[in-house]
C-alpha cells in the first residue's frame, strides 16, 4: 500500500517519531516531510507537535484535504504525559478529518520543550499565579528525556502491527 508520512516538527520530537515510522514501512513509503499536494498515497501517517491543545495549523489544513484515505495520527506534546490529555488533543485533531477517511491508529507521547518555556514558567509570579507553576516546571524537567527509547519502541510496535 502506497504510504506517505506527513509531519510538522518544531523541536525535532515529532521528526523522531516520523523516522521510526519510515524505518518500519520503508518499501511502501512514497514521501516523508511537510504537506505536499503532489503526493497521492492510500495511507497517510500524519503527525505534529501540539499547539494550544491541537496539531499545528499547517497539518490541520492538510488533514482537511484528505478524502477516502487511511490515516494514522501521531504526535508529541510537552505539556503533560497522560492518556486523557492525549485523547483530548486527538479528538480536536479528528474534527479536521473528513468522515470519508478511516483512522487506523494513533500514537502520542511526551516531547521535550524549548528552554524558553521553562523560563516563562520561572518568570511567573508564584504568589499571584492561578496555576501550580512548580508542577509546570517539574513537568518541563521530566519531558527533557522524551521521546525516549521506550516511547519510540512503543510506536515501532504499533506500526509493525498495522
Amino acid at each position: 500500500m502506497k504510504s506517505a508520512i506527513i509531519y510538522s516538527s518544531k523541536t525535532g520530537n515529532t521528526q523522531l517519531l516520523a523516522n521510526v515510522i519510515k524505518e518500519n514501512i520503508e518499501e511502501d513509503c512514497e514521501y516523508i516531510g511537510m504537506p505536499n499536494t503532489d503526493v497521492n498515497a492510500e495511507l497517510y501517517f500524519v503527525g505534529s507537535w501540539v499547539d494550544k491543545g491541537n496539531f499545528d495549523g499547517v497539518i490541520l489544513e492538510f488533514l482537511k484535504t484528505l478524502k477516502n484515505k487511511k490515516i494514522f495520527l501521531f504526535g508529541t506534546a510537552g505539556f503533560q504525559n497522560s492518556k486523557p490529555y492525549y485523547d483530548r488533543i486527538l479528538n480536536c485533531v479528528k474534527q479536521s478529518i473528513d468522515e470519508s477517511n478511516e483512522i487506523i491508529g494513533e500514537y502520542m507521547c511526551q516531547g521535550k520543550m524549548p528552554i524558553a518555556v521553562k523560563e516563562k514558567y520561572e518568570a511567573m509570579d508564584l504568589a499571584n499565579a492561578k496555576f501550580n507553576v512548580s508542577s509546570f516546571i517539574e513537568n518541563f524537567d521530566l519531558a527533557l528525556s522524551h521521546p525516549d527509547s521506550e516511547d519510540l519502541a512503543r510506536l515501532e510496535n504499533i506500526i509493525k502491527n498495522i
